[in-house]
């Protein structure tokens, strides 16, 4: 059975899962029937970090146009341009033993494409979670539910997967941003043009 974590909360998740080589993170939404007759377009995205909390490389920024890192170990499985449809919208998958040494956390978030000029934001999505999932077993590790805490906001940092004294770790973030993928990139040391 899944462990269900509130913002804030951390768990351990190769120590308590012995063996776990790859997971999938899987993240979900839905959008408000009211959102202005403007189609949503979500797009989730994963960025590889140093310990100075920065990519090192534009290739540790993984998204639909940047489908995987350098080596492989983290993948972009596909944009689904409308968040049509149960369970996961998009999804990313970690190989844990292959992310490079030099990357100490990996940052998941979801953004609105075009938020700006179509004048959405996370008011009108409910609904979003993040779930981590053994790949081997298909079993459901970890979920968390961001609630609706998010009015204003255009990109949010959903969670982390963090190394810890030799062992992957979980921490629900649930933390926004008001000036979208260009905060975020911006916040993670690449350059915005």
């Amino acid at each position: 059975m899944a462990i269900s974590l509130q913002k804030g909360q951390k768990v351990d998740l190769t120590k308590t899962n012995p063996g776990l080589k790859k997971v999938l993170v899987g993240l979900g939404w839905d959008t408000n029937k009211y959102d202005g007759g403007k189609d949503f377009d979500l797009d989730s995205s994963a960025f590889l970090l140093g310990s100075t909390g920065k990519v090192t490389a534009d290739t540790d920024f993984v998204f639909y146009n940047n489908p995987k890192n350098a080596n492989g170990s983290v993948v972009h499985t596909g944009d689904n341009r409308t968040g049509e449809g149960e369970g996961d919208d998009e999804q990313l998958t970690v190989e844990l033993a292959s992310v490079p040494a030099e990357v100490e956390k990996i940052s998941f978030c979801i953004t609105i494409h075009d938020a700006a000029a179509r004048s959405q934001n996370f008011g009108q999505v409910s609904n979003a979670f993040v779930r981590i999932v053994n790949e081997e077993t298909n079993e459901e590790l970890i979920r968390y539910d961001l609630g609706e805490d998010f009015s204003v906001e255009t990109a949010i940092v959903v969670a982390e997967l963090y190394r810890h004294a030799g062992e992957w770790k979980f921490s629900a973030v649930g933390s926004g941003y008001q000036n979208g993928l260009e905060g975020l990139v911006r916040d993670f040391g690449l350059a915005v043009s």
